[in-house]
């Protein structure tokens, strides 16, 4: 019922800035919580962010909280991850996913559809 497609990846420096956008097709964008996920080489998919189907509820990571910010805008039917203050830790494949329901989780098993990835590498 929806499809995802994820940009904003690439390289950059620890400390700086990237932000990563999720659009998103169909009409029925407003009826999906969404939620952020990152694999790293050798690591398991790890959850970093989501975000509810009104986006007044947000839940993070405690290794993201107060660098990254997650965001929709439902009349653009788009989902976007501001990171800060990067580390060469966060370095890793990014995805978006939707979950038809009110809220997010962090539990990737309970999403629905998923973007194809974006690559972020934060260099030393």
């Amino acid at each position: 019922q929806v499809q995802l497609e994820e940009s904003g990846g690439g390289l950059v420096q620890a400390g700086g800035s990237l932000r990563l956008s999720c659009a998103a097709s169909g009409r029925t964008f407003t009826n999906y919580a969404m939620g952020w996920f990152r694999q790293g080489p050798g690591n398991e998919r790890e959850f970093v962010a989501a975000i509810s189907r009104t986006g007044r509820t947000t839940n993070y990571s405690d290794s993201v909280k107060g660098r990254f910010t997650v965001s929709r805008d439902n009349a653009k039917n788009t989902v976007n991850l501001q990171m800060n203050s990067l580390k060469p830790e966060d370095t890793a494949v990014y995805y978006c996913a939707a979950r038809q329901a009110v809220l997010g989780t962090s539990n990737w098993d309970h999403y629905d559809y998923w973007g194809q990835g974006t690559q972020v590498t934060v260099s030393s």
